[in-house]
């Protein structure tokens, strides 16, 4: 009956958010609209999760939708062998830090950022 989800998030500034799941956090572009110019959706895809990336103006536009970026009503999680080095990685590029590395209890390492619109993206990896 369904053939397949993604999460999508509603961004300010998508070239940013390119940049930042992109290229900080690995996921590869798969879907661009339009092809040329400044983008309104964005799909990234890392190891079988899909996210898209919509504008706000697109939200509005397309769906009548009232999209406000970066209110914590959710949270990416991205697993990870090491928080402390991603954590560093991340930092050193100039990624927004929520809380810096903590083990959380259950055998998890956590630590928490922000992407360019707010979003809250939390990193995790099983204490070693």
């Amino acid at each position: 009956m369904y053939a397949g989800a993604l999460v999508n998030l509603y961004t300010r500034d998508i070239e940013a958010g390119i940049r930042f799941y992109r290229d900080l956090l690995g996921f590869e572009e798969t879907f661009r609209t339009p092809i040329d110019g400044t983008p309104e959706h964005v799909e990234l895809r890392l190891n079988g999760f899909t996210l898209g990336l919509g504008t706000v103006e697109a939200a509005q536009r397309a769906h009548g939708v009232d999209a406000s970026p970066g209110t914590p009503a959710m949270a990416l999680v991205m697993w990870t062998d090491d928080v402390d080095t991603a954590y560093s990685d991340l930092t050193a590029a100039g990624v927004t830090a929520v809380q810096p590395p903590r083990d959380s209890g259950n055998g998890n390492r956590n630590a928490l950022f922000r992407d360019p619109d707010g979003n809250l993206v939390e990193i995790v990896a099983k204490v070693q």
